[in-house]
């Protein structure tokens, strides 16, 4: 597997697991890691990118949604959301909870570059922990 399709995999896994469908990016991460595919850097960074994407296309999808949420859940969601603000996606990168933030953030018509920003943020920071687990495990393992 060369270079590019190795980014390209991987950009894609992690997009569409940022959305409502399933996927896990960080096994696509890991492998692609220990079999020595492509620049670290550059994989936490396709990685980053296509879950940053997915992010948005959850908060896009909440923003096209009509009426409010109902139930006690829903309403302690909202009000946590709207006390954070746009900093709750830094959570966004949570299995299940990460893809209602978003959806709910755009549902919220949370401000594009403040929620892209903490989106980024949480999602980068998330890959750059597993690729630092995964190097020290390798060298763990040597």
């Amino acid at each position: 597997m060369n270079d590019w399709l190795s980014y390209s995999s991987l950009l894609t896994s992690s997009f569409l697991s940022a959305t409502l469908l399933p996927g896990s990016s960080e096994v696509v991460l890991v492998a692609l890691i220990t079999a020595g595919k492509g620049n670290i850097t550059g994989l936490v960074f396709a990685a980053s990118v296509g879950n940053t994407l997915g992010g948005l296309t959850n908060i896009l999808i909440g923003r096209l949604l009509p009426g409010k949420p109902q139930g006690r859940w829903h309403d302690t969601a909202i009000t946590w959301l709207r006390r954070f603000g746009p900093a709750a996606l830094l959570l966004s990168w949570l299995p299940v909870v990460g893809d209602l933030l978003c959806v709910l953030a755009g549902w919220l018509r949370f401000s594009w570059l403040p929620a892209m920003l903490f989106l980024a943020i949480g999602k980068t920071l998330r890959y750059i922990l597993i690729t630092i687990a995964t190097l020290q495990g390798m060298e763990w393992w040597h």
